[in-house]
């Protein structure tokens, strides 16, 4: 494609010209501005972590857990829309700048939301954070179609898409209860095919493998972040009403561990190679999973750790449960994607799914080994299933090697 060396060339002192940055460019890194864009999301997965943990706590799993999947596809979508286009797009002048403030300003209303979906189903206030975040992200795309011509095709397709979809989301507001999540999980594929139809109509965006590999491994760390700060809080609060007590100490050493060993793990894939589109999608799309099932760890640790000071009105089961599972999904996932690209656990689904099976049986055990054992299991469990993968990893290399002499 012939925009692919364009960059971004000077058009004055306050503006560039928007076109395809150059998919091999090298030293290719995140810039201030997407990391400050980033943090606004913490504020939005901290606020879905929070509200998932208070469902969880009184004992309303099933419509927590769907009021946190819906919510926090709304985080995610908006932060892998944003990422996609600034690896193919980013100018980071004024007007860029700007729409990006006006983003930002959309995930801080939609964080002000997050509580009326769990109390209520009232996606109002999200919605309009959602309208907010898409109608800058519209203005972008058209941006790139003025003054990108080889990639004009694809980013009219996207602004297209995208305004379709959002009318979808202002009209479900009137959408009758018995439709609810029906239409959702419909306006949900369509925002998935969205990426998809732009891409493989015409000429794809340029976007940049690299860049798009460390932003997805930077929002983990982020994530990660916030389990650690929940669960911090959490710890403190115990120790200040009761002391601290072995169960509060193991949970919070278990934690540790999970958070460490969970953060390794993903890393032991961070130089996928995303060389195609297809894998670019897949391993976005599987983020997902990934980010949604580390927030819930935090909500899980606070949960137990409620349990032991007997808060709430979730059972010792339930509270390991809610420790577990999405541990397991992290790690199931995270096999899955290493696999897709070749990188980190690959070759080794059947120790990570023997670390899922044992973390899930500690979770189920919990009111035999106690919350606090429970979690130092599964702390172990994930730090084992790390080991084993990299002492796998490295008798493969070996016999490589062997084989190549």
């Amino acid at each position: 494609m012939s925009g692919h060396g364009a960059d971004t060339a000077p058009a004055g002192p306050l503006r560039r010209i928007m076109r395809g940055r150059d998919p091999g460019e090298e030293h290719r890194a995140a810039t201030p501005l997407e990391l400050l864009f980033d943090l606004t999301f913490v504020v939005a997965v901290s606020q879905a972590a929070a509200q998932l943990h208070h469902a969880l706590a009184e004992g309303h799993v099933g419509p927590g857990l769907a009021a946190y999947a819906a919510v926090f596809f709304a985080i995610w979508w908006a932060w892998m829309n944003f990422t996609w286009f600034a690896s193919a797009y980013d100018t980071d002048d004024v007007p860029y700048r700007l729409l990006t403030l006006l983003q930002m300003a959309g995930v801080l209303v939609l964080a002000s939301g997050v509580a009326a979906v769990f109390e209520d189903y009232d996606f109002t206030v999200v919605v309009v954070g959602y309208v907010i975040m898409r109608a800058a992200q519209i203005s972008q795309w058209l941006r790139a179609a003025v003054e990108h011509p080889d990639g004009r095709g694809a980013a009219l397709r996207y602004a297209a898409g995208i305004a379709v979809v959002q009318i979808g989301w202002i009209a479900r507001l009137w959408t009758p209860d018995a439709w609810a999540w029906t239409t959702f999980l419909v306006l949900v594929l369509a925002e998935l095919a969205v990426p998809a139809w732009a891409e493989y109509r015409g000429s794809p965006t340029t976007w940049h493998p690299a860049h798009i590999a460390e932003r997805y491994g930077l929002f983990t760390i982020i994530v990660l972040g916030e389990v650690i700060l929940g669960s911090l809080a959490a710890v403190r609060t115990a120790v200040a009403g009761h002391g601290l007590s072995a169960p509060v100490f193991l949970i919070a050493v278990g934690g540790l561990l999970l958070v460490f060993a969970l953060w390794w793990l993903y890393f032991t894939g961070s130089e996928a190679e995303l060389t195609t589109l297809r894998t670019a999608l897949a391993w976005g799309y599987g983020h997902y999973a990934v980010y949604a099932a580390l927030a819930a760890i935090g909500a899980g640790l606070e949960t137990a750790l409620d349990a032991t000071e007997h808060h709430g009105h979730l059972s010792t089961r339930g509270a390991g449960l809610a420790v577990a599972v999405p541990v397991a999904i992290a790690l199931l996932t995270l096999a899955a994607l290493h696999r897709l690209t070749a990188t980190g656990t690959v070759g080794h689904a059947l120790v990570v799914v023997a670390g899922a099976t044992v973390v899930l049986a500690l979770g189920f055990g919990a009111p035999a080994v106690g919350l606090g054992g429970a979690v130092l299991g599964m702390g172990l469990a994930v730090s084992a299933t790390l080991a084993a993968g990299l002492v796998a990893g490295l008798v493969a290399g070996r016999r490589l090697r062997a084989v190549g002499r």
